[in-house]
């Protein structure tokens, strides 16, 4: 065999613990062009949907709350609009409130999780959050602290801070005294200046030059920042054409799951392109309805001014994925601050929840989870059955766009002449880890293979 002879080359990494679950990635890469980049999935499916079928309407927020330990919340949340939305009942007031500020102690925790513990080590050039605690410990201390308040939150009112038990349909088994609440007050305050803090940190990084040339996807709600409720609302990567929104009945004919062989988890593709939802679409889409506090805490971090859906205004969507730990900053500073305003204005119910009844019909919610969009359908007999259930989670709706980031990446490095394995291996896993995906809320990722003929 001559040395001109082209010769396949494999790169395995055993493992990664700074991304949820587990998964393999392939690159093949010919005569210095990357061809392919997938993100092998590999973990077996736990088949909730099919679990879900035959039970009755009042189970599904706990069940799927086990679909995830990070964001359990989100799963509780979406599920509990869709069978209300079937039932034909609203929630609001008060309860409503309630759940907005348990969706707020989620955010605060698994955003700052993955600011911390997750992202962070990439642009401080450490390996994991222990390599980073030696030299930033003030920093990942701040970010322990910013994480113990929101489980603090979620566990008051969810009854602990992992699965929540005191979620139901309607409301909750117990809403709590205005009492209850004031300790929460005063972690919230002095998280505000950790979340400041932490705003300013990240803002020092240094971020490559990148851009995720997808649509955007996010709820849009009138007059808030969307996170417990609204309308699927969509960004084109071609910003000439005009945003556009649907009823969220109609989520599954524009956005579409695949199977392909690669990968245990289903792939999807809005109105048959590549498409991002989470904190970037958030900001592209409602970013102009943050707080004062938050959008001045967006402009002092770099991110300037979101685009306005009203015509006002001249801001931009940023599409930066390496940027996107700045979004999520700016939105923990925006869940406390939330938080607060909404603990300053409770009130006690005078019933924890609605009676929610079974009828016969099909049922749609959608929540904002940290990670993007998380949509729930379910079709109910006239007992009140499941006979149908769907769950559409945001990184399955981002693997497109992850694989995608991953070709680029590898073809810039290799354009800028990085063809270690080494050099390629860390470029891969930055790339991932910009996206925050929960694959399956495990503790490995990445064995990734490279196929390359010279």
């Amino acid at each position: 065999m001559s040395d001109t002879t082209p010769r396949p080359q494999e790169l395995r990494i055993p493992s990664l613990a700074r991304v949820e679950g587990e998964t393999a990635l392939h690159v093949r890469i010919h005569h210095g062009t990357v061809v392919e980049a997938r993100l092998n999935i590999y973990e077996p499916p736990r088949f909730f949907e099919a679990l879900l079928r035959g039970r009755a309407h009042t189970e599904p927020p706990d069940l799927t709350s086990r679909i995830c330990g990070i964001c359990p919340v989100a799963y509780q949340m979406s599920a509990c609009r869709a069978v209300e939305d079937a039932c034909g009942v609203v929630v609001d007031g008060q309860l409503a409130a309630l759940r907005r500020l348990l969706y707020c102690g989620e955010w605060i925790e698994s955003q700052t999780l993955h600011i911390h513990m997750l992202h962070a080590p990439d642009f401080l050039g450490e390996d994991d959050v222990i390599g980073l605690s030696r030299l930033h410990l003030e920093h990942v201390k701040r970010g322990l602290r910013l994480k113990q308040t929101g489980n603090a939150v979620v566990e008051l009112l969810g009854g602990r801070a992992i699965h929540p038990v005191n979620v139901r349909l309607g409301g909750f088994h117990r809403a709590p005294a205005r009492a209850e609440l004031r300790p929460l007050e005063e972690r919230l305050r002095t998280a505000l200046d950790d979340a400041w803090d932490t705003v300013r940190w990240v803002a020092g990084f240094e971020f490559p030059d990148a851009e995720c040339d997808a649509d955007l996807l996010a709820l849009a709600e009138e007059g808030t920042y969307a996170i417990e409720s609204g309308v699927p609302t969509v960004l084109r990567y071609d910003e000439t054409l005009p945003p556009y929104r649907f009823p969220l009945r109609d989520f599954t004919e524009h956005v579409a799951e695949v199977q392909v062989s690669h990968s245990t988890a289903l792939q999807s593709r809005l109105d048959g392109r590549r498409h991002l939802t989470g904190s970037l679409a958030r900001w592209a889409v409602s970013g102009h309805l943050l707080s004062p506090l938050a959008l001045e805490a967006a402009r002092e971090a770099g991110l300037g001014d979101p685009p306005s859906r009203t015509g006002a205004g001249c801001g931009q969507a940023c599409r930066n994925p390496y940027r996107s730990i700045l979004v999520r900053a700016v939105e923990v500073l925006y869940a406390v601050e939330e938080a607060l305003r909404i603990i300053a204005e409770y009130e006690r119910p005078a019933r924890p929840y609605v009676e929610v009844p079974a009828r016969a019909g099909t049922g749609h919610g959608a929540t904002e989870a940290p990670r993007g969009l998380l949509y729930h359908r379910y079709a109910l007999d006239g007992g009140g059955r499941v006979t149908d259930a769907c769950i559409v989670p945001p990184t399955a709706q981002n693997q497109g766009a992850i694989e995608e980031d991953l070709r680029r990446h590898v073809q810039a490095g290799l354009d800028r002449g990085e063809v270690s394995e080494a050099e390629l291996t860390r470029l891969c896993e930055r790339a991932v880890r910009n996206h925050d995906p929960c694959i399956s809320c495990s503790a490995h990722f990445l064995e990734l293979d490279i196929d390359r003929t010279h």
